[in-house]
Formats: C-alpha cells, structure tokens, sequence
C-alpha cells in the first residue's frame, strides 16, 4: 500500500488548508487512517484518525480546528486544517494500518501504523 499525500503550503495565520491523502494499492485492508506531524526538534504527534466506519478521534491541540473525513469511493481520507497558528507549522504525514483504532490518540505513535506517506509541509506565518 502506498500513500500519497498533497495540499500542503504556507499560508499566513489564521487561514486554511485542506490536506489529502489517496492510497494505492490493496486498500481494502485498511481500516484506521490518521495524520500526524513532526516539527522541528518536537516529537511527532498524532493530530487526527478515522476508522473505516467513521469514528473520529482528535489531538486537543487541534480539537475544533480540524476535521478528519474520508470520501469511501475514491479511499482518500482529508484533513481540513482551520484558524491555522504558527505552531500548526509542521510535515504532517498520513499513515494507515489494517486494524482498528479503539483507544485514545495520544496512544498512537509511529509504530503503531503500518503505512506511511511521503509527507506534505504545512507552513503558518505569523
């Protein structure tokens, strides 16, 4: 399974962007999707997921900001990223893995999904 991710750039403070992610492949394994990203010198964090039946889960940092939804025809997943801060400045990664994600995100690392995207930069200029 691949995942490719697209709809990054900079964008000035309080603007909006949309990212998303088409995997390709044998998808039909895939169950949780979700979104993470890495700043520098920070520890990657878990921002969103959503498992195949909809369930949504949310970092706090983002919570009321973001949406995660999945479009289940074409198996691309999307993250609308609103009211965007400086500190939202990151590579925001999609990952997938075939199994269900029951518990809470902060539980959720880089080990925890089996495919990973190229990555997309997410730039928030103050």
């Amino acid at each position: 399974v691949q995942l490719v991710e697209s709809g990054g750039g900079s964008v000035q403070s309080g603007g909006s962007l949309r990212l998303s992610c088409a995997p390709a492949g044998y998808t039909d394994s895939l169950y949780c999707m979700a979104w993470f990203r890495q700043a520098p010198g920070k520890e990657g964090e878990a921002v969103a997921l959503i498992n195949s039946e909809g369930t949504t889960k949310y970092a706090d940092s983002v919570k009321g900001r973001v949406t995660i939804s999945q479009d289940n025809a074409k198996k691309t997943q999307y993250l609308q990223l609103n009211s965007l801060k400086s500190e939202d400045t990151a590579m925001y990664y999609c990952a997938a893995r075939p199994s269900r994600c029951d518990v809470g995100i902060t539980n959720y690392n880089q080990r925890s999904f089996d495919y990973w995207g190229q990555g997309t930069q997410v730039t928030v200029s103050s």
